[in-house]
């Protein structure tokens, strides 16, 4: 216990002394790890909220009877229940489709039935001319697609009589889209609605879904509802996961890079500082080994001291690193990033692990010889 307690007094001595040397090594950490503690919470926060952007920009997963199948091989709306069941939490929205051809006066047009509570949830990027259709159980209204309108000559408030074969209904037009999508030549309206006039209850043509996560849980979540969903086809839509996997690779890489080369040049600050302070030390190593002290008692003391400096630095730099985080969120991504206190103890460990390596000319310390430092050699 005394020798321990001697071990602090004489390491807070150590501390004390050399302050120049020693603050030029704290600020040299405490730098690079306020810009390793900002990048690690740009990547785990914004990767996070990029997802969420990515889930506005359309499905990424499609559920569909096999190719070239018939009108009877259209999806049953069971599909929906046994999609609900699985109670996937990455499942952001599930909009289900049918998709009848009719005929407004002499001109033919798609009319898509869906659910616009779920649309709504994953295209929010939708331009649109008047209002949205609030409910998937308004059988009144509907949102015409820009060219569909154009061709139609229809306008928000406008009404819309549709028929296919015997069978029409009369909608009133909430307003007009444009995706630069196929929706631009449809109308959409409530599903109940399409599927009454096209005759077929109970039946959807396909399923969108809207999947959270990276591209390695969608493929996981589409796995799972491939073995759930026997006899139907799950697919993901291989262009939005390809851009949501390669920019957030990229991102990735540029972080780990970014952060490789920080750690470096930090190390590089405090060898500096810790090679003029060797020299400064040579005096007091000898007579420390004159008085008894060990050459692995001694290293561990300046050891400690390298590993205090890393913590204290750590912890000052992931501080400063959110501060930092926070303003490249705003201003590069333009979102707000959210402290992650996961990084603390990884900001922490990665100085300490760069104050120890930039200690390394503390260890020729253990070369000097007690007589030489004592006859002022």
């Amino acid at each position: 216990m005394a020798s321990r307690s001697m071990f602090l007094r004489i390491l807070w001595k150590l501390l004390g002394a050399s302050r120049g040397r020693l603050a030029v090594a704290l600020i040299a950490l405490t730098s690079g790890a306020a810009v390793c503690s900002a990048l690690l919470n740009v990547n785990l926060d914004a990767e996070r909220k990029l997802t969420q952007e990515f889930r506005t920009l359309g499905a990424n997963v499609v559920i569909a009877p096999p190719a070239g199948g018939s009108e009877a091989a259209l999806a049953d709306t069971g599909v929906l229940d046994r999609i609900a069941a699985l109670r996937l939490p990455q499942i952001i929205a599930t909009a289900p489709y049918l998709y009848v051809a009719a005929n407004s006066g002499s001109q033919p047009v798609i009319l898509a039935g869906t659910w616009f509570d779920q649309v709504a949830k994953m295209n929010s990027w939708w331009k649109l001319e008047g209002g949205w259709v609030s409910s998937r159980d308004d059988h009144e209204h509907c949102l015409v697609g820009f060219n569909a309108a154009r061709q139609l000559g229809l306008a928000p408030g406008s009404s819309v009589v549709l028929r296919s074969g015997d069978r029409n209904i009369s909608l009133t037009v909430a307003g007009i889209v444009t995706t630069g999508g196929a929706e631009d030549n449809q109308i959409l309206t409530n599903l109940d609605s399409a599927q009454n006039l096209a005759g077929l209850s109970g039946r959807v043509s396909l399923v969108q879904l809207s999947v959270s996560g990276t591209p390695s849980e969608i493929e996981g979540v589409t796995r799972r509802l491939t073995d759930n969903l026997p006899g139907l086809e799950v697919r993901p839509v291989r262009q939005i996961a390809a851009a949501e996997g390669k920019i957030l690779g990229r991102i990735r890489g540029l972080i780990f890079w970014t952060i490789a080369l920080i750690l470096v040049l930090s190390m590089f600050g405090v060898l500096a500082s810790m090679a003029a302070l060797a020299m400064e030390r040579r005096r007091d190593v000898g007579l420390m080994k004159a008085l008894g002290g060990t050459v692995p008692r001694i290293m561990r003391l300046f050891l400690a001291e390298a590993g205090t400096l890393g913590a204290v630095g750590g912890l000052l730099g992931f501080l400063l690193g959110v501060v930092l985080a926070r303003w490249m969120g705003e201003r590069i991504f333009g979102v707000v990033i959210s402290a992650r206190f996961e990084v603390l103890p990884i900001t922490i460990a990665l100085t300490v692990a760069v104050a120890l390596a930039g200690a390394f000319p503390l260890r020729l310390l253990g070369q000097v010889r007690p007589a030489e430092i004592l006859r002022g050699e």
